[in-house]
């Protein structure tokens, strides 16, 4: 037999020996996985990517310091803001896009009760669901849990803070007649509602980059039950 063939296929072989092994390795891993296990491994995932969002949007500059998250002005109140600065009007664009950003600062630490408490809903079968999907799915959790409740503990807070500025009236008044002709989004059609979305999805964004984090590295952690559950991944 030629040696180059035989080294060929030898080293084919090998490797799909080595694949296999691999395969296996990883089912008897998964399988090694106790319902418990799954379930508490994914409920720590979700504390901790939540009490760290919280942390990092709640407090002073958490929207308005962060590129990712700074709710920017809706629509066409950001174009208009160019002629606005124009006429001297700069310093009232300025006080809107603060107070919308410091609105969602204040909002977010409420989040917290109902972010945490959405854990224990989790029944085991969805946890081991989440575990095997994408890179969002525990973020697609949380906002299927508690989107709609947040919101409406968000919508007070926000509408405070908006309400103070006299140029988020003016935006209401025009943005009502733009809806009402379908100019305007229904998001867009008053400035609290717009601005309580966007704290959500900020909210949820970086719980996706926590969760994306003990993906990547549950070693680093510090848990040992993340470091057992999300090391199967690796």
């Amino acid at each position: 037999m030629d040696r180059r063939y035989f080294n060929t296929a030898t080293s084919a072989m090998l490797a799909c020996v080595i694949l296999l092994s691999h395969e296996r390795a990883l089912a008897l891993t998964l399988g090694d996985l106790t319902d418990a296990e799954a379930s508490d491994g994914l409920k720590t995932a979700l504390e901790k990517g939540a009490l760290a969002a919280v942390s990092l949007l709640g407090r002073k500059d958490g929207f308005l310091g962060n590129d990712k998250v700074r709710i920017p002005l809706p629509g066409f109140l950001e174009d208009a803001s160019r002629l606005l600065k124009t006429f001297g009007q700069g310093k009232r664009v300025d006080e809107l896009l603060t107070a919308m950003n410091r609105a969602a600062e204040t909002a977010v630490p409420m989040a917290k009760d109902l972010l945490v408490g959405a854990v224990k809903s989790m029944s085991v079968t969805d946890a081991k669901k989440i575990l095997t999907g994408g890179d969002t799915s525990v973020t697609d959790f949380f906002a299927g849990k508690t989107r709609a409740p947040l919101g409406l503990q968000f919508l007070p807070v926000v509408t405070k803070a908006t309400e103070k500025v006299d140029l988020a009236s003016k935006y209401n008044r025009v943005a009502s007649k733009a809806a009402s002709m379908g100019l305007v989004g229904k998001d867009e059609a008053k400035i609290e509602n717009y601005v309580t979305g966007k704290t959500l999805d900020g909210l949820y964004l970086m719980i996706g980059e926590e969760e994306k984090k003990i993906r990547r590295d549950p070693v680093g952690t510090g848990s040992a039950i993340l470091k057992k559950v999300f090391g199967v991944f690796k």
